[in-house]
C-alpha cells in the first residue's frame, strides 16, 4: 500500500480512537470518505486507506484476473492484509475500528483474523468473508467482537453462496449486527449508512 496516499481527517491525532476506511474494487481513498466522515463522532480519528493495485481507473485489494467477485485466492487476500497490517502496526490509538466497502469489507474481515486483539470492531458494508481457515479464527469464536453487515436486498453483484459463507462466518465468530435493506443494490446508501454511522457511535461510546 501507498502510505502516502491515506487520507487522514484530523493532521494531530493524539490520544483518540482510530477508524481506518477500506474502499471497494475500482474505487480510492475519497470514495467512503466523502460519504461516511461528515457523519461520524467528531472525537474520531479516520484514515481512509487506498488499495495497492491499480484497476480499473482505480484500484482494488484483489485484481480482478484469478479472482472472482466474492471469492478472492485467499493467498492473494493475506497478502493484501499482510501489507496493511504492518502499517497498523505504525500506529499508536486506543482502539482501532476497521470499515469496509465489498473487497475492502472482506479487507477489514481479514485484518481481524489476522490479528483479533489489535481491532475493537468491524463495519461490512456489502461485503464478505474470504473462504477457508486464518489464524484468529478460533480466538474470535471466544471474544466474538461487534460486527455492523449491512447489505442491499437487491446487490446481486456478491455471490449467494458467499454471503451464505459470510452469515454463517459472522454467527460462529462474531456479535453480529446484520441488516439487509430492501431496494437496495451493491452501494453505500441511504440507511445504510445511518445505520453504520450509528453503530460506530455506539463503539466509541462503548470504548
Amino acid at each position: 500500500m501507498d502510505r502516502d496516499a491515506v487520507l487522514w481527517s484530523e493532521p494531530e491525532r493524539g490520544d483518540r480512537p482510530l477508524l481506518v476506511m477500506l474502499h471497494g474494487w475500482s474505487y480510492d481513498e475519497t470514495h467512503l470518505y466523502e460519504r461516511i466522515v461528515p457523519l461520524l463522532p467528531k472525537e474520531l480519528v479516520v484514515a481512509s486507506v487506498r488499495a495497492r493495485i491499480p484497476e480499473a481507473g482505480g484500484y482494488a485489494w484483489f485484481p480482478r484476473e484469478g479472482n472472482p467477485i466474492g471469492n478472492p485466492q485467499p493467498q492473494v487476500a493475506n497478502a493484501a492484509t499482510e501489507d496493511v497490517l504492518g502499517w497498523t502496526r505504525t500506529l499508536d490509538a486506543p482502539s482501532i475500528g476497521l470499515l469496509g466497502f465489498s473487497q475492502g469489507a472482506a479487507m477489514s474481515h481479514q485484518l481481524m483474523r489476522h490479528s483479533p486483539a489489535r481491532f475493537s470492531y468491524c463495519v461490512n458494508l456489502a461485503g464478505f468473508i474470504v473462504d477457508g481457515h486464518e489464524p484468529g479464527d478460533a480466538i474470535l469464536t471466544k471474544t466474538r467482537p461487534p460486527v455492523y453487515w449491512g447489505r442491499g436486498e437487491d446487490d446481486f453483484v456478491i455471490p449467494a453462496d458467499t454471503v451464505r459463507r459470510t452469515e454463517h462466518w459472522l454467527r460462529e465468530h462474531a456479535t453480529a449486527e446484520i441488516r439487509v435493506y430492501p431496494g437496495l443494490d451493491h452501494d453505500v446508501a441511504g440507511q445504510k449508512i445511518d445505520d453504520a454511522v450509528a453503530f460506530v457511535a455506539h463503539q466509541i461510546r462503548r470504548d
